[in-house]
């Protein structure tokens, strides 16, 4: 465990940052958004920018973090002092959150929301008879409730899963996340979507509403804690016991105003959804997110969830060793 050290990567598994931000192709956010497309370019064009400011190389949280300001040439950065003002690419919300957010936006008076947002009903389903009836039950209990979520979110532009259609952080990472994707969700889980290389930040409903309304996000600037993985999982040991270690390590508060880096060649030998485990479970330690790189087991995830084509390295890149980590 350190807060700096080199990336260890391996040519035929790991592809550069860089590459994917430098991809030309232009590709949608998500099955569901054809016409909302990935600005990989801009977040280059802020990297270099910032990277030129701070003479130093960056960090991959730092390289999507600070490629999602809103003023990179002006922005004052300076780890766990300054607030940042960001750009998130997209929101994600739970549907206990979402009535007051959905109810702030509406007052606005604006006709659509700013950037791709969803409510996903879960979290008022109570677990008390059996999932069939559970649901049921939810659906009668909170019909007032999913009614005002499903036809706002019809009029201001914002993607509905109705009760049943699954776990919101599960839903995002098999649907919205991806690799250099600045997310912020109002759930606590949010975090998961690391597993696929995005920053992806659990707030509250108000800061859900002001990029919703187009208005940048505030967040003090990260710090960066580095952990390096090597070796392979093996036996009985499953990617929980990575994050425990961690946790063990850390304490319950050792991550506050920290992002978590996993980097090293253990990585290649946890599954993309293990990946996300960990991230998932980066709460626990108080960090504001986790983060792991790309890699070959992401690539995999993404084709067999159906966004092969989500992936621009596939078309434009080829894999290359990354740069020392700072």
């Amino acid at each position: 465990l350190a807060p700096s050290t080199r990336y260890n990567t391996k040519l035929k598994e790991r592809f550069h940052v860089s590459a994917v931000f430098s991809a030309k192709a232009k590709v949608a956010m998500s099955r569901f958004e054809p016409s909302s497309s990935i600005n990989y370019e801009k977040l280059h064009e802020n990297i270099n920018i910032v990277r030129r400011r701070l003479n130093r190389p960056l960090t991959l949280s730092e390289k999507i973090v600070y490629g999602h300001l809103d003023d990179p040439a002006g922005q004052e950065i300076d780890r766990g002092r300054t607030y940042l003002r960001l750009r998130p690419d997209r929101v994600g919300m739970q549907d206990a959150t979402a009535q007051m957010a959905m109810l702030q936006f509406i007052s606005s008076g604006l006709p659509k929301v700013a950037v791709p947002s969803t409510i996903h009903c879960d979290h008022l389903i109570e677990a008390q008879i059996g999932g069939a009836q559970d649901l049921q039950r939810a659906k009668e209990v909170n019909q007032e409730v999913y009614n005002f979520l499903a036809t706002a979110a019809a009029k201001y532009g914002v993607g509905f899963w109705k009760p049943g259609s699954g776990i919101i952080h599960q839903i995002i990472l098999e649907n919205y996340a991806y690799p250099g994707v600045m997310l912020i969700g109002t759930d606590s889980h949010t975090p998961n979507g690391g597993g696929l290389g995005g920053i992806c930040i659990g707030v509250g409903g108000a800061d859900a509403v002001d990029v919703m309304a187009g208005i940048p996000w505030e967040l003090k600037c990260p710090k960066v804690i580095g952990v390096r993985l090597t070796g392979t999982l093996s036996g009985w040991t499953s990617p929980k016991d990575v994050i425990l270690k961690v946790a063990g390590i850390l304490t319950v508060k050792g991550g506050t105003g920290a992002i978590v880096e996993y980097h090293g060649p253990g990585v290649d030998s946890i599954s993309c959804t293990g990946m996300a485990t960990i991230c998932n479970m980066g709460a626990e330690i108080g960090a504001t997110t986790s983060v792991f790189p790309y890699n070959h087991r992401m690539k995999t995830y993404l084709e067999k969830t159906g966004r092969g084509v989500e992936t621009p390295h596939q078309r434009t890149i080829h894999p290359r060793p990354g740069p020392p980590c700072v």
